[in-house]
């Protein structure tokens, strides 16, 4: 049972800090019915192994099935949990007890384990220290590696977004060409169509002149001929009125002559 359940073995490492005590380093290793810790202060070492029976008594205590009793410690002794009270005191013998509290459905409770003393010591906190190192090795691959992962794809997303601004540029470019010669196209028709208007306006004006030139000498040929035809009309009026104060002389003077001739006629009888 052992060797079928090494094979999921989970191990962690946690460095527990308990006030007016030296920084702890606890090793669980972790398996579906059951566990091993091992805790150092990096002079003397200590163990704890759980059996199948234990933690199946265990559980049973707190009305949990195994799994979820292993998985509980797990949390709390693979990472130490903000707000609960870790202790590690003297049990006798040179044995030592692990606690550590936690609240369940509003309830503060508190989990217990007795660990031993190692005859084994400096072995023991060497497998710890070798674990740190190859865990720190490990996490510094794996940073190393997502790091990696990370420039390959920022780059990838740099040479992306490179040809992308240089698709834009390009069609910026174009754009603006295409806008030059439209402006440069529709600014030519523009000018085409104002010369044009230019041009009939200078025609218009040039007849509205030439009309006005042609009215002018109209109406000073019109006066003119007015004041010829007047001077006519005074001339003949004046010949007449001489005509006829010459009829009136020569009437007067042929009158005269008559009434002399009677007055002789009478003088011979």
């Amino acid at each position: 049972m052992e060797s079928s359940s090494t094979a999921t073995a989970r191990h962690t490492c946690l460095k527990l800090e308990i006030p007016s005590t030296d920084p702890l380093f606890v090793k669980g290793t972790w398996f579906d019915t059951h566990f091993h810790l091992s805790v150092t202060d990096g002079l003397r070492a200590w163990l704890c192994n759980a059996t199948e029976e234990e933690v199946q008594e265990r559980a049973a205590q707190w009305d949990q099935p195994v799994a979820e009793y292993i998985e509980l410690a797990e949390r709390y002794l693979g990472f130490q949990q903000p707000g609960t009270v870790y202790r590690f005191v003297d049990a006798g013998d040179d044995h030592k007890r692990l606690s550590w509290t936690f609240e369940r459905e509003g309830t503060k409770l508190e989990w217990r384990w007795k660990f031993q003393p190692s005859y084994e010591s400096r072995k023991i906190t060497a497998g710890i220290l070798d674990f740190l190192m190859d865990a720190n090795i490990n996490l510094s691959m794996l940073i190393r590696r997502i790091l990696q992962e990370e420039v390959v794809r920022k780059t990838q997303s740099f040479e992306k977004l490179k040809l992308e601004a240089e698709k834009c540029l390009e069609q910026s470019e174009r754009f603006t060409n295409e806008k030059m010669e439209f402006e440069s196209e529709i600014y030519a028709k523009f000018l085409g169509v104002l010369n044009s208007k230019k041009a009939k306006l200078r025609e218009l004006r040039d007849q509205l002149s030439k009309q006005e030139i042609a009215g002018k000498a109209s109406v000073d040929e019109e006066e003119s001929t007015d004041k010829t035809e007047s001077y006519h009309s005074g001339s003949n009026a004046e010949e007449s009125e001489e005509e006829a104060e010459k009829n009136i002389t020569s009437s007067s003077k042929d009158i005269p002559a008559g009434r002399d001739r009677g007055r002789k006629r009478a003088t011979r009888k």
